[in-house]
């Protein structure tokens, strides 16, 4: 018996193989990373484990012994490099593994800089992996000096983590204002104003002519001539899935692997969950790049590769930590037409997304009560009147039984 393969050991693998075991597979399963470490969480890699609060064990899913126990097999710092679909087998090392079903959540990797304007100088860093930080670290360190390329949250958080280790920070943005492809102006000028009151400078408006410097980049050059000392530069512009395997296999691909709603490819054997994967949602179709996803979607393939027939409906949610701010957001904010404020206790705030009547979407700053009911009600359908929501007298919790 060949078995289920899956490729990537991050959030999606992980937990794909973990719940293949809980709903009582027995057959081998066979998981493969790059990184010659056992699954882990990435999002407190850049936050907690940078600034020293968290040891590296606490960063992975599951303890080291769990794989074993679950005969979950891990075959780490392992590249698979090619399939075939016809005769069912994965090339891993040059080897050729045999499979009954084929996973693939070989998750995304982060836009770089080309070599061209200085993006190959040593110093220069993407956020994805513990090896990205582990390098990074030593630079972090009081008096440094970074240069943040990119004002999304990626951006932002590094920054955030930069500027509390007591490095002086800028942040170079091209568009007219931070977070204008995922957040409302609202929520730009909140992130905007409480990274000023930390010292970080915001270069809105402002694009990168080019990294100075001969073998480590020593500055920066801006579209504007201004040039900027750096010690560091952390770019954060965006992320790509990872599907050139799945491509090269011949699998449909649209804005990732095109999977159907039950997160089967084109191929009736492979299938396809997290960051790699689109799917249907909505009449439409989307990727989602989110810790939330990668789990909930790679345990409904999991049962669906055992027969379940489920179709997948995403609740879309994520966070964002930023010095003593939790940004909690629910929804998709796609479409919206208004904003409305609400605001809460002790500087609490949260900013509710509408299209017409319909509400799409919730950021909440420190306001976790104003998250969690706004993400039922949009879960449930329910839209308030805007005008109710703006009314800080309304008990946001009566909503959900209205």
């Amino acid at each position: 018996m060949s078995g289920i393969v899956i490729v990537g050991a991050g959030q999606a693998g992980a937990s794909l193989a973990a719940k293949l075991r809980a709903l009582g597979y027995t057959g081998p399963v066979t998981l493969i990373g790059e990184e010659p470490v056992p699954p882990y969480q990435r999002p407190p890699l850049s936050k907690a484990y940078l600034l020293g609060e968290m040891e590296l064990e606490r960063l992975y899913l599951r303890a080291p012994a769990f794989w074993a126990d679950q005969n979950v097999t891990l075959r780490l710092g392992a590249r698979a490099t090619a399939i075939d679909p016809a005769a069912r087998t994965i090339t891993v090392d040059g080897e050729a593994l045999p499979y009954d079903q084929l996973a693939l959540t070989t998750g995304s990797r982060p836009r770089t800089l080309p070599a061209a304007i200085g993006g190959a100088l040593g110093n220069v860093f993407t956020v994805r992996t513990l090896a990205d930080i582990d390098r990074m670290a030593p630079l972090m360190r009081d008096g440094g000096r970074a240069v943040i390329v990119g004002g999304g949250y990626i951006g932002l958080e590094a920054a955030a983590v930069a500027a509390k280790l007591g490095l002086k920070v800028t942040v170079i943005e091209a568009a007219p204002r931070i977070l204008q492809r995922v957040a409302s102006p609202e929520t730009s000028a909140y992130f905007r104003a409480l990274h000023a009151a930390h010292g970080v400078t915001i270069l809105e408006g402002t694009g990168l002519d080019r990294l100075l410097g001969e073998t480590h980049v020593t500055g920066a050059r801006l579209s504007d001539g201004r040039e900027i000392p750096a010690d560091l530069v952390i770019v954060g512009i965006g992320i790509l899935p990872n599907s050139e395997l799945a491509e090269a296999a011949g699998l449909a691909i649209e804005n990732g692997i095109r999977t159907d709603e039950q997160g089967r490819t084109s191929d009736p054997h492979i299938w396809a969950a997290g960051d790699c994967a689109s799917f249907p949602h909505l009449g439409g179709r989307i990727r989602l790049e989110s810790v939330g996803n990668a789990i909930d979607q790679a345990e409904l393939v999991a049962e669906n590769m055992l027969g379940a027939g489920k179709a997948y409906e995403a609740k879309p949610w994520f966070w964002s930590d930023q010095y003593d701010c939790k940004l909690q957001i629910a929804g998709l904010n796609m479409g919206y037409d208004r904003i409305v404020t609400r605001p809460g206790e002790a500087g609490a705030t949260s900013f509710w997304y509408y299209q017409g009547d319909r509400l799409l979407a919730v950021d909440a700053m420190n306001d976790s009560r104003a998250y969690m009911i706004g993400k039922r009600l949009i879960e449930a359908g329910k839209s308030p009147a805007p005008a109710v929501i703006a009314d800080p007298a309304t008990d946001l919790k009566a909503l959900l039984k209205a």
